[in-house]
């Protein structure tokens, strides 16, 4: 009687072969996110300014806030007349290659200075991004807002008040 049944080395090495044979086929290298090229660069230009518009102190003191959407709110002895005045948020537009990671860190609250003297404090509120934030497409618009602090007639006379605001824009 002849059994013919294959030595267990034999059956062994055909299975480590076969096994070779469909790692090879089916070898697929890992691959992850592409390196953005170096130095990464991103601008920023500034398209429109921080406006509050027009109010008016009519006691001791209170707030006027322009969210980043460019909605004007007020608090305390502050009147919104509904004249035609100019209100906006700050625009920002970040030009970087998509997929940038951006975080955003307002500067300090800052004075600014009124025509007929006083001051007013001005802080920057948040972002309609949000921080951080990625960057989708190479430019990337970003409003920003504010709360000034205004405080009573005799510290804030009428008049034009002006300020220079800082907003850093961090690549990541």
């Amino acid at each position: 009687m002849n059994n013919s049944k294959p030595c267990p080395k034999i059956r062994k090495l055909k299975t480590l072969l076969y096994l070779i044979t469909l790692i090879t086929i089916f070898y697929e290298p890992a691959k992850g996110q592409e390196k953005p090229p170096k130095p990464i660069a991103v601008t920023v230009s500034t398209l429109q300014h921080l406006n509050f518009g027009t109010f008016i102190q009519s006691g001791i003191a209170g707030t006027v806030t322009v969210d980043h959407s460019g909605f004007r709110s007020s608090t305390g002895d502050i009147i919104l007349p509904n004249i035609s005045s100019i209100v906006s948020p700050a625009l920002f537009e970040i030009t970087a290659l998509p997929g940038t990671l951006i975080t955003i860190a307002n500067g300090t609250d800052i004075p600014l200075i009124g025509s007929h003297g006083g001051s007013m404090i001005l802080s920057i509120g948040p972002s309609s991004t949000g921080s951080p934030f990625v960057t989708v497409s190479p430019n990337t618009n970003v409003f920003i807002g504010g709360t000034l602090t205004v405080g009573p007639f005799a510290a804030n006379p009428s008049g034009d008040y002006n300020g220079t605001f800082t907003v850093n824009f961090i690549q990541n």
